[in-house]
């Protein structure tokens, strides 16, 4: 295999890992994985602008933790900070948060219920390619167009393998038949 197979197939493969990851993330299981873009600069240099974050609830979230919290969707962005302490209020237990780069904790504490997951890992940049590619011409550009590529590739790939096949036997039968005659 040569260097442009061992790219291409890698190019695939990252491919398949990343929708798979993206599909797997969206299904409506409890305690599932999400994969958020971090668009603000709260917690640099521990997670910078642009990166995307895998989060996953856990059983129980401490100090030192990195967590998102509040409602994900369309209209509301959640926040992602670590929780600095943790108490009990009125039989509650609430934590306190701040993002790396504030200078003080965030106004409201925290209900458990409130948190959507830890986060587990961070890619660097990533985001901005996933922002974009959340959008049409994006979408066309980043999805869309590789996956045509590939199609074809693979079609001149089989054609290609047809007509070697083809002409294999082809050059086989006149062989048989020169040695008849």
């Amino acid at each position: 295999m040569n260097i442009k197979q061992a790219l291409y197939y890698a190019f695939i493969a990252l491919i398949i890992i990343v929708g798979a990851t993206l599909i797997f993330s969206l299904l409506p299981i409890k305690d599932n994985i999400k994969i958020l873009t971090v668009l603000s600069g709260s917690m640099e240099p521990t997670i910078k602008t642009g990166s995307v974050i895998i989060i996953k609830p856990v059983s129980s979230y401490k100090v030192g933790d990195i967590v998102t919290f509040g409602e994900i969707s369309k209209t509301s962005i959640p926040k992602t900070h670590r929780i600095t302490r943790t108490y009990v209020q009125n039989d509650v237990q609430l934590y306190a948060t701040k993002g790396d780069a504030n200078d003080n904790e965030d106004g409201k504490s925290i209900k458990k219920e409130d948190i959507k997951g830890k986060v587990m890992l961070s890619i660097p940049y990533l985001g901005y390619a996933v922002s974009f590619a959340q959008t049409k011409k994006g979408f066309l550009l980043l999805i869309i167009i590789p996956c045509v590529l590939i199609i074809v590739g693979e079609f001149l790939n089989i054609k290609k393998n047809i007509k070697r096949e083809d002409k294999k036997s082809r050059e086989s039968n006149q062989e048989s038949e020169n040695k008849n005659n």
